[in-house]
């Protein structure tokens, strides 16, 4: 299959990692493995490029990196997307994530708004759903912090470049 996109994404502290990892590790032990992609940090998508614009993707995101700080960002609740294909946690929106979002996303979808998230796993509706009782029983809201930005195409995946956040804003 060949790339068909480019993703901008907001990688999450060790801390934050460790902890996430700890839950999926859960999942996994409970039979859950999912189709996600595996091997990529846990993560937040910013912004989607289309292909041919990977240069314009580098710019953006050495920009913002150059730009902001760490953001932290209190992952409160869980959830599914319609179609119950992807189990996630996510943040409340904050003023900081929101200013990053939008220095990452040139190409914004009017019809798709952005919804931040981490997702935990990717499946069938029916095996996301019996996932479910696993992560409650594991699941405490906590604060993180986005620390770098991470470029990458997708399918198959391909990591392009990472920076990370080291500015004032």
């Amino acid at each position: 299959m060949a790339e068909s996109f480019l993703t901008l994404m907001a990688d999450l502290d060790e801390s934050a990692q460790a902890r996430l990892s700890g839950w999926y590790s859960a999942l996994r032990e409970a039979g859950f493995d999912g189709v996600q992609t595996h091997g990529l940090p846990f993560h937040i998508s910013l912004g989607m490029f289309p292909l041919d614009r990977e240069r314009q993707a580098i710019e953006t995101m050495e920009k913002a990196a150059a730009a902001f700080q760490p953001v932290p960002v209190h992952l409160s609740h869980i959830g599914l997307f319609a179609g119950g294909k992807v189990l996630f946690c996510a943040p409340e929106r904050n003023p900081g994530l929101d200013a990053l979002h939008e220095a990452c996303d040139p190409f914004p979808h009017p019809d798709r708004p952005w919804t931040p998230h981490v997702t935990l796993l990717m499946d069938e509706p029916g095996t996301v759903c019996a996932a479910l009782p696993v992560l409650l029983e594991r699941f405490q809201p906590f604060v993180a912090g986005v620390t770098r930005l991470h470029l990458c195409a997708f399918w198959p995946t391909r990591e392009i470049a990472a920076a990370e956040l080291a500015g004032k804003r």
